[in-house]
C-alpha cells in the first residue's frame, strides 16, 4: 500500500488486498494448535480472520463500478457474522436466542426478495419490457411470502440444533410428562423432572428446594417456580451450564412447562390422597358407629327378661335350689357374653353359647311350656358373624312367640351353608303380628341397621309365617366354607 500511494498510484494496492488475503488464509491452521484448550475462542479467530480475508479479497478483486450488487452485498456485510459471532461469544443476554432468530429470518426474506428482484431484473429493465417481467417479479414474491414460514422453522431448527446444540424441548417434555405420571408422591416428581432437565440442558445439576417465592436471594439462582395449586410449593434450581453459556428465553420456557407439568403432577398426587384419606375417615367413621351401635345394642338388654330371670332365680332357690344354681351360672355367663367388648364380630360358635345359656334360662321360666332345639353344624362354627346377631331374633321369637301364647311353644335354630350363610329362627305359638302394638323389639330394628353398616345389600334380615302357622326370622350373610375367620371380617369391614 505504501508502494502504490509513492507511486502515485490510488490505494489501497491490489497485489496488498491480494498478500493480506493468502496471509490470513495462511495463518488459520496455525490457530489450531495455539487455541487447542479452547474450541470457542479458535472458532471465532478463524471466523474473524476468514471474514476479513473475504473483505480483502473484494476489495482487492471485485470492487469497481462494474461489480453485480449481490458481489457487493456479500463484500461489504461479510462482517456481520463476525458481529453476530462475538455478540454471543462475550455479549450474551436472555433474549439473545430470540434476537438470533428474528435477524437471520429477516437476512434471509431480504434475501429472497432481493434475490427474486435480481433473477426477473433483466426483464424489467430492457428497453422492450413488457408485463411479463412484472408479472414474473410479483409471481416470486408471492412465493417468498409462502416459502418464508418454512424458511423460518429451518432458521429456527438451525440455530436451536446446530448452533445452540440444543434438544429438542418438544419431545423432552412429552417424555417428561410420561416419566412422571406413575410417580405417587411430590418428592419422586420432583427428582424425576430434576433428573429429565439437568442433561438437556447440560447443567452440572438441577435440584429442587421447598421455599416460597420470595425467598431471601430466590432472584438471584437461575430456576423457575413450581406452582401448586396449595402450599407448599417448590422452585427448580438450575447450577452452572456447560461452556459457561447462561439459560436464554427459550431455555426459560420450556422450564416453565415442565414445572407446569410438575405442578399439576403434584396436584393430582395431592388431590388423590386427599380423597383416599377422606374415604379412610368415612370408613372409620362408619365403624366406630357400627361400634356404637353395639354397644347400644348391649346396653338395651330387655330390663324385664333380667326382672323375668331373677324373679326365677327366686321362685327356684325355695323350691329347687340346685336348678337355681345352674339357672344363676347361665344368667351370669350370658350377661358376661353379652356386656364383654369383643370386637364388631365374633364366630358362630360364640353366638351358639350364648344362645343356649339365654334359651336354659327361658326354659327355667316357661318350664314345660318352652322346647328349643338348635342345629348348627360344627363345621359352621368357625364362620365369623357380626356379634349378637342371632341373639335378639330368639328373644324376640321367646318374647312375641312363647310369652303370648297359652299353651307355649317350640323355638329352633337352625344354620346352613350354600351360595350364603343362612341362619333360621323358627318359633311356634302366637301368630307373626300377634300382639305387636308394643313393637317387635329394639333388637331387630338394631339387626338390620348392623347388616347394612357391614355388608349394604349383600345381607338381609326377613320376618314370614309359614302354612303351619310358624314364624321364622331368616338372616342371610355372605360366607364360604373354608375362609379364614379375619378374611371375612376384614372384606365386611371394607365395605
Amino acid at each position: 500500500h505504501l508502494r502504490a500511494a509513492v507511486a502515485g498510484v490510488l490505494p489501497p494496492s491490489p497485489a496488498g488486498l491480494a498478500l493480506l488475503t493468502v496471509g490470513l488464509v495462511a495463518a488459520m491452521p496455525a490457530l489450531v494448535p495455539l487455541t487447542r484448550q479452547s474450541a470457542g475462542t479458535r472458532a471465532l479467530w478463524m471466523a474473524a480472520l476468514a471474514i476479513v480475508a473475504v473483505s480483502a479479497l473484494h476489495l482487492g478483486r471485485f470492487h469497481g463500478a462494474q461489480e453485480s450488487w449481490p458481489v457487493e452485498l456479500v463484500g461489504h456485510h461479510a462482517s456481520l457474522v463476525l458481529a453476530f459471532a462475538i455478540l454471543y461469544q462475550d455479549y450474551r443476554f436472555a433474549l439473545a436466542d430470540l434476537f438470533l432468530k428474528q435477524a437471520l429470518a429477516l437476512l434471509v426474506l431480504v434475501a429472497l426478495a432481493f434475490g427474486s428482484f435480481a433473477v426477473v431484473e433483466p426483464l424489467i429493465t430492457t428497453p422492450t419490457r413488457g408485463p411479463l417481467g412484472v408479472a414474473a417479479l410479483l409471481g416470486l414474491w408471492i412465493a417468498t411470502a409462502l416459502l418464508f414460514p418454512a424458511c423460518r422453522r429451518l432458521i429456527v431448527w438451525f440455530v436451536d440444533r446446530v448452533v445452540l446444540h440444543r434438544a429438542d424441548y418438544q419431545d423432552l417434555l412429552g417424555r417428561l410428562r410420561d416419566r412422571i405420571e406413575p410417580c405417587d408422591s411430590s418428592a419422586d416428581v420432583l427428582d424425576a423432572t430434576c433428573q429429565a432437565l439437568a442433561p438437556a440442558l447440560t447443567a452440572t445439576s438441577v435440584s429442587w428446594v421447598a421455599e416460597p417465592p420470595s425467598a431471601p436471594g430466590a432472584a438471584g439462582v437461575q430456576g423457575v417456580e413450581v406452582w401448586t395449586a396449595e402450599p407448599p410449593r417448590y422452585r427448580l434450581v438450575v447450577g452452572r451450564l456447560a461452556g459457561g453459556r447462561r439459560l436464554l428465553s427459550d431455555d426459560l420456557a420450556m422450564l416453565e412447562r415442565a414445572a407446569l407439568l410438575a405442578a399439576r403432577q403434584i396436584d393430582r398426587i395431592r388431590l388423590t390422597s386427599e380423597r383416599y384419606e377422606r374415604v379412610l375417615r368415612e370408613r372409620e367413621i362408619r365403624a366406630l358407629a357400627t361400634e356404637a351401635e353395639l354397644r347400644t345394642l348391649r346396653a338395651q338388654i330387655n330390663p324385664h327378661f333380667l326382672f323375668n330371670a331373677l324373679t326365677t332365680i327366686g321362685y327356684l332357690i325355695q323350691h329347687a335350689p340346685r336348678q337355681a344354681l345352674a339357672t344363676l351360672l347361665d344368667l351370669t355367663n350370658l350377661l358376661r357374653s353379652v356386656l364383654r367388648s369383643e370386637g364388631q364380630f365374633t364366630t358362630l360358635g360364640r353366638e351358639r353359647e350364648l344362645v343356649e345359656c339365654y334359651l336354659k334360662i327361658e326354659q327355667a321360666r316357661f318350664e314345660e311350656r318352652l322346647t328349643v332345639a338348635i342345629d348348627i353344624p360344627s363345621a359352621l362354627e368357625h364362620l365369623q358373624v357380626p356379634a349378637l346377631i342371632v341373639q335378639p331374633l330368639v328373644e324376640n321369637a321367646v318374647k312375641h312367640g312363647i310369652g303370648r301364647a297359652t299353651g307355649g311353644g317350640h323355638v329352633s335354630v337352625q344354620a346352613r351353608l350354600a351360595d350364603a350363610l343362612t341362619i333360621v329362627v323358627r318359633n311356634t305359638g302366637a301368630p307373626l303380628g300377634a300382639g305387636q302394638e308394643s313393637g317387635p323389639g329394639v333388637g331387630l330394628d338394631n339387626v338390620e341397621r348392623r347388616l347394612a353398616y357391614h355388608y349394604g345389600q349383600a345381607a338381609h334380615l326377613t320376618l314370614r309365617s309359614d302354612p303351619d302357622g310358624s314364624t321364622v326370622a331368616e338372616l342371610r350373610l355372605p360366607g364360604r366354607l373354608g375362609d379364614e375367620p379375619h378374611l371375612i371380617a376384614e372384606e365386611a369391614a371394607a365395605r
